[in-house]
C-alpha cells in the first residue's frame, strides 16, 4: 500500500505538469484544477499520515489534520467532477451548440436532483465530525452516478457525434468511469473499513492507478482531428439544434401588420348598409 500511495503521489504531479505543458488546460480548465488539487493534496496528506504514525507526530493532532484535509479534498473533488462533466458534455456536443446549451441546463437540474436524493438517503447514524464522512460519500456518490451516465451517453452516441475512442473528452470520461466504480465500491464498504490495509483499499488504489495510466496515455498520444458532422437540412436533429439555439434570444421585435382585404371589407359594408336600411323601413312603418 505504501508503494501504491507513493506511485499515486508522483503520478498526480506528472499528470498535472503534462496536462499544462500540452496546453490542455485551456480546453478543460476544471480538469486542470482537479489535477492541481491532487498534485498538492495527495503528497501533503501522505506526508501527514506518515508523520502521524511516528511517536513524535501524535502530539500535533496530525490525525485530525489528515481527517479534515482528506475530506476537504474529497468534497472539492466532487464539486470539480460536476464541472468536468459539463466540460466533457460541451466538448462532445460541440457540433450542436444549440442542443449543447439546452442539455447543460437539463444536466444541472439532474445533478441537483441526484445530489438531493443521495444526501436524503444517508442514514446519519454517525454523530459529530464523522458525519462529514457520510455527507462527503453521499455527495461523491451522486456525482459518480452522473459521470457513469455521461460515459454511457458517449458510448451510445459516439458514431452520431463523430467521436473516436482516442478523443480526449472520451478518455477523461473513461478514466472517471473507472474511478467512480472504485468510489462505489469504497462507499459500499465504508462502514466496514477499520484500516487502510483492507483488501478493498487495495482494489480502490489499483483502480486509481489504472485511471491515471489511462489519462497519461491520452495526454501523451496525439489527439485525432474531429470529423465534421454532416446532415441534411431537413433532419430532425438539425431542426432541434436551430430551435434550441433560438431559445433565450429575444432579438428585435417587429410588429407586422397584415394588409386588409378589400373584398372582405366591401362585403362587411354592404351587410351593414342592408341592416341599417331595414331598421329605417321598420321605423317608418311604425310611424
Amino acid at each position: 500500500m505504501s508503494a501504491m500511495i507513493a506511485a499515486e503521489s508522483v503520478l498526480w504531479v506528472v499528470l498535472a505538469i503534462l496536462f499544462w505543458s500540452k496546453g490542455l488546460h485551456r480546453r478543460f480548465p476544471a480538469m486542470s484544477m482537479y489535477f492541481a488539487l491532487h498534485a498538492i493534496s495527495i503528497p501533503s496528506l501522505t506526508l501527514v499520515l506518515y508523520e502521524e504514525t511516528q511517536p513524535w507526530g501524535r502530539g500535533f493532532h496530525l490525525g485530525q489534520i489528515y481527517f479534515f484535509g482528506y475530506f476537504a479534498t474529497y468534497v472539492a473533488s466532487a464539486v470539480l467532477l460536476f464541472f468536468i462533466c459539463i466540460e466533457v458534455f460541451r466538448a462532445a456536443l460541440s457540433a450542436f451548440p444549440g442542443i449543447s446549451k439546452l442539455a447543460v441546463v437539463i444536466f444541472r437540474w439532474a445533478a441537483l436532483v441526484s445530489m438531493i436524493v443521495s444526501l436524503s438517503s444517508i442514514s446519519y447514524a454517525h454523530k459529530g465530525i464523522y458525519l462529514i464522512a457520510d455527507v462527503s460519500y453521499g455527495l461523491m456518490r451522486s456525482m459518480s452516478v452522473l459521470e457513469l451516465c455521461l460515459l454511457a451517453f458517449l458510448c451510445l452516441s459516439m458514431n452520431a457525434l463523430r467521436m473516436t475512442v482516442r478523443d480526449l473528452a472520451f478518455g477523461i470520461a473513461l478514466g472517471f468511469g473507472l474511478m467512480c466504480s472504485g468510489e462505489f465500491i469504497l462507499a459500499a464498504w465504508s462502514s466496514r473499513l477499520t484500516s487502510m490495509y483492507e483488501p478493498v483499499q487495495f482494489v480502490y488504489e489499483a483502480l486509481i492507478l489504472g485511471t491515471m495510466a489511462i489519462w497519461m496515455v491520452y495526454c501523451i498520444l496525439p489527439e485525432p482531428a474531429r470529423k465534421p458532422v454532416l446532415m441534411p437540412a431537413s433532419s430532425t436533429i438539425y431542426r432541434w439544434n436551430e430551435i434550441a439555439s433560438a431559445l433565450g434570444h429575444t432579438g428585435t421585435q417587429v410588429a407586422v401588420q397584415q394588409p386588409a382585404n378589400s373584398f372582405f371589407l366591401s362585403d362587411v359594408e354592404s351587410v351593414v348598409e342592408k341592416v341599417l336600411a331595414r331598421n329605417m323601413k321598420g321605423r317608418e312603418s311604425e310611424t
